[in-house]
């Protein structure tokens, strides 16, 4: 592995990261442990709107109904299910300043799951780089400055995370 190739794959891990944190902002998929392995709540039920602060999820198999529902409690969404027989139930509540400021806490905890990832490739790119120094392939001083390229795409990276983060409170605290 060349010294291009360990930058390339660091910055292309860390927009991944990136583009990740964002996905998660817009795709708010619930995963159900079901059947002995993990599907998304879409695949298992029908999920329907009959009132505007209300979702009504029909599940395919009335067996899957409990799964669902500890799927839905175990979920970042910070909604409690109302199980009814083979129905469940979700009042969606109004968003009160509370509730907007509970779900800003949500967006920062996965925006800084998003930085863990950074930091991990940022590690990982500095380590490969010494291993190719300790093996004679680059200087010292190629070294040094292959970090600092890290050290720039991560601070890059770091950098469209938060404007990702500031954009969506501001679309959550918008009343």
């Amino acid at each position: 592995m060349t010294l291009e190739e360990i930058l390339f794959e660091a910055e292309e891990s860390m927009e991944k990261a990136v583009e990740f944190m964002a996905h998660e902002f817009q795709n708010l998929d619930v995963h159900v442990q079901s059947y002995g392995s993990s599907m998304k709540l879409k695949q298992l039920a029908l999920i329907t709107s009959p009132e505007p602060r209300l979702l009504v999820i029909q599940p395919f198999d009335a067996s899957t109904t409990r799964d669902i529902e500890r799927a839905i409690n175990e979920s970042r969404i910070g909604i409690t299910p109302a199980a009814d027989g083979k129905v469940i139930r979700l009042p969606i509540p109004e968003l009160s300043e509370e509730r907007r400021r509970e779900l800003t806490r949500t967006v920062k905890g996965i925006a800084e799951d998003a930085r863990v990832r950074v930091r991990a490739c940022r590690r990982t790119a500095i380590e490969n780089a010494k291993k190719l120094e300790k093996d004679a392939k680059i200087s010292e001083d190629e070294l040094t400055d292959s970090e600092a390229q890290v050290q720039k795409l991560t601070d890059k990276a770091v950098a469209d995370i938060e404007k990702v983060v500031g954009a969506k409170e501001a679309e959550l605290m918008k009343v």
